[in-house]
């Protein structure tokens, strides 16, 4: 009997303690910056390239158990000296973090630091630079540390579910004579002073500043020394774009921004922004009108002083609001701007680029930057979902919605979750079914429509939903007089349905969804009858336009163009394939329509200057030619309409009519001493002679092997402006034996009085043989 009641007793009290267990196992710690306050020292010139430090990070702990330390994540190159808590000396720890390859520091509290309390860490350290990159560089022409290096501790990253850290900042940077520094919030002096959420990051170099006035005053452009008049009016086009911008969303958010919005060009990682600063191409100033990313850029970064920056973006899922929702809103400004035509060929660019990694989707809600398709999945296919949540509620709904959100959570941040909540209830059960199945699993839907039959009364159209929420859509008909008709229909989850064209004559085609508005695992099923896949074709024209079957790629862009009108990239196979066949009238045509294009892309505008250039020539205007295809390499377009645009100008220039600009007799020199080094391959000598922390796997190659022959012929030479001089060269060598030749692109930077190779953007030499 005491045996029994020993044993009753025992199990009571574990019964009792059961749930104090399992308070204990809830409790969590989880810290979240409040405020950031960086000073950091750029090295002097000719010093060792490495950034020294100090970072005092105020976090709260917004978790539900007391902490007893506090870890935080930097590069794991980071040397990090000595960590104070509450400006007292305290112990830490590190260790590499092998999931992200980051460097845990972990730093123990003097006291425990009770839920909601905060704790001042500071961290000193400093980090070396072995190789510039966009993320960070240290160079003779300036310097770039952005988030996503590490350049700085914080305890959540991007890598985090709650996503990356961001706070109202003090920034302070120290850098050598002659050199600006750019952040983002107010500056005073070395400090900027930001407000808004942001996470820390500066550039520094040398520019000269375009300022707004008027409605646009608090915008700016940064130039690089030297621009010319053309530039500083395409900066004042993009100063007046960005004012619009901040107008716009005054009106659509709520509340003036008085946040500065700079536009900064810089060599590497173009189309970052943060708190009002957009880092920008070079070229985005030397391009002859407004390009579709420059736009967008532009619109998305004004966009996230209000959503993400008056507003921190918080918690799981994070990045479909601040880059699906930013993107979507967005599009609405460029509509306003730029036309219905601009923002839905950027819409048809967004699902096109989801469409490719459709079918190897993930739930948005969970999703880090870990996840390979991370940007175009919670970019593009997040804008669908705003989208389509705007056009079942109502856009001013909608907006009235969002606005009210946003100003609501300003104190302790928007979260997706509360956002879907609130759209949930005034959409009510459809509206929650669908964000629960588009946020929360992978794509489903699919939708499909079958060929058209006659019935009793017109035509039908059988119609089947594979997704997991009921759908209303739109299915559009054309008759065989090619009249278009359209009709509403309902399609259950996981259903079929029937799209009836009443009183139709003859419907020989219909599309399903032809606004898109749903995101889907396969657009190719949407027609009936059925036509090849969009990017297929767009592939197979463009194949068969490098392989030499001109009328083939002819036939093929006219029929994309005849299914996706607004598809730049398919007016400029056309082009380019009538060019080929010899076509000059109807090939100039559709160049000058696509540049004409409200909005167009820089590939767009690179290849309608090659092919308006090529025009000329064959009509022997060889000044003109060369102007033209001057303008196709400020474009920037990419690598092989750049490239074409190169060896194009070469041609022009040697032709009669035509003046090829002296050739820069210290770049002559420079390019000679160059070749010396090379073929000696001395690591020292050549190191001279690059910016450093540059061209290292260049260096690495030409060292490895060694070239017995190495002559380099300049051809051409332009300021790029500032300190920067390109220049068009051409390559004899000899590596193991095997003769190469060809031609390649120097970009040269002076420094000190001296050139130093800066950047080989275009290298076309390759063996003999080939």
């Amino acid at each position: 009997m005491t045996t029994l009641r020993k044993l009753l007793s025992l199990l009571a009290l574990l019964c009792l303690a059961t749930p104090c267990a399992a308070r204990a196992q809830d409790a969590v710690v989880a810290w979240q910056v409040t405020q950031f306050d960086i000073t950091a020292t750029l090295p002097a010139p000719g010093a060792e390239r490495t950034l020294a430090a100090r970072a005092t990070l105020t976090a709260r702990n917004v978790g539900t158990g007391a902490g007893r330390t506090l870890t935080a994540r930097i590069n794991r190159a980071a040397v990090v000296k000595s960590a104070t808590v509450n400006d007292a000396t305290a112990s830490f720890t590190k260790r590499e973090e092998p999931r992200t390859q980051l460097q845990q520091v972990t730093v123990s509290l003097p006291a425990e630091v009770a839920p909601g309390a905060s704790v001042k860490v500071a961290f000193d350290y400093t980090l070396p630079v072995a190789a510039n990159t966009g993320l960070a560089a240290i160079s003779v022409e300036g310097a770039q540390f952005l988030p996503l290096s590490f350049w700085y501790p914080s305890p959540n990253t991007p890598f985090s579910p709650r996503g990356a850290d961001s706070a109202p900042t003090r920034l302070t940077v120290n850098a050598p004579a002659g050199m600006t520094v750019i952040s983002s919030g107010q500056p005073s002096g070395a400090t900027f002073d930001q407000k808004l959420s942001v996470q820390p990051f500066f550039v520094a170099g040398a520019w000269d500043a375009v300022e707004g006035a008027g409605d646009a005053r608090g915008v700016s452009a940064l130039l690089p020394r030297g621009a010319g008049a053309d530039e500083r009016k395409h900066a004042q086009d993009l100063i007046a774009l960005a004012a619009s911008a901040r107008a716009y969303f005054a009106t659509t958010l709520g509340g003036a921004s008085d946040a500065p919005v700079r536009l900064v060009p810089v060599n590497r990682a173009a189309g970052f922004d943060m708190g009002g600063t957009v880092l920008v191409e070079p070229a985005a100033f030397r391009r002859a009108k407004t390009d579709a990313t420059s736009a967008m850029l532009v619109a998305e970064s004004v966009a996230r002083l209000w959503i993400g920056g008056a507003t921190p973006v918080r918690g799981e899922g994070a990045g479909v609001v601040r880059e699906g929702l930013v993107r979507h809103l967005a599009l609405q400004f460029v509509e306003k701007q730029f036309g219905a035509e601009a923002a839905e060929a950027e819409r048809l660019r967004e699902r096109v680029a989801f469409s490719a990694v459709a079918q190897h989707d993930a739930p948005l809600s969970q999703l880090t930057t870990g996840e390979p398709n991370y940007s175009i999945l919670v970019g593009d296919k997040g804008a669908m979902i705003w989208r389509l949540c705007e056009r079942l509620v109502g856009r001013d709904a909608f907006l009235r919605l969002v606005r009210d959100q946003l100003q609501g959570a300003r104190a302790d941040g928007l979260t997706l979750a509360s956002l879907r909540a609130a759209l949930a209830s005034a959409g009510g059960a459809p509206l929650k079914s669908l964000l629960d199945a588009e946020l929360d699993q992978p794509t489903l839907t699919d939708l499909l429509v079958g060929l058209p039959h006659q019935t009793a009364g017109g035509y039908a159209a059988a119609l089947r939903n594979t997704g997991p929420f009921d759908v209303s859509v739109t299915v559009a008909g054309k008759t065989s007089a090619r009249a278009r008709v359209t009709t509403e229909a309902a399609i259950k989850a996981e259903d079929f349905g029937e799209a009836v064209f009443a009183g139709a004559q003859m419907v020989a085609s219909a599309e399903v969804d032809p606004d898109k508005l749903y995101p889907q695992v396969d657009y190719d099923n949407d027609d009936a009858p059925r036509r090849a896949a969009l990017v297929s074709t767009l592939d197979e024209a463009t194949r068969t336009l490098a392989a030499g079957d001109y009328a083939r790629a002819e036939q093929l862009s006219r029929d994309i163009i005849s299914r996706q009108p607004l598809m730049q990239d398919a007016h400029i196979l056309l082009a380019r394939a009538l060019l080929e066949e010899n076509k000059l009238a109807d090939s100039e045509r559709e160049f000058r329509a696509a540049a004409d294009s409200p909005l167009p892309l820089t590939a767009t505008l690179a290849w309608s200057s090659v092919g308006l250039g090529e025009i000329a020539l064959r009509r022997g205007q060889a000044a003109d030619a060369a102007r033209l295809f001057t303008e196709a390499v400020r474009a920037e377009g990419g690598y092989p309409p750049t490239l074409a645009a190169h060896l194009a100008r070469l041609r022009a220039e040697a032709s009669q009519g035509a003046t090829a600009p002296a050739v820069d007799e210290q770049v002559r020199a420079f390019v000679a001493q160059l070749d010396t080094a090379i073929k000696a391959g001395h690591k020292a000598d050549i190191d001279a002679l690059l910016v450093p922390g540059e061209l290292t796997n260049f260096e690495k190659g030409i060292v490895g092997t060694q070239p017995e022959v190495w002559q380099t012929r300049v051809l051409r030479t332009e300021s790029l402006g500032g300190d920067r001089v390109a220049a068009d060269v051409q390559i004899t060598a000899r590596t193991l034996g095997k003769d190469s030749s060809g031609t390649a692109v120097y970009v040269l930077a002076r420094a000190g009085g001296r050139l130093l190779l800066a950047e080989i953007p275009i290298f076309e030499v390759r063996d003999a043989a080939r």
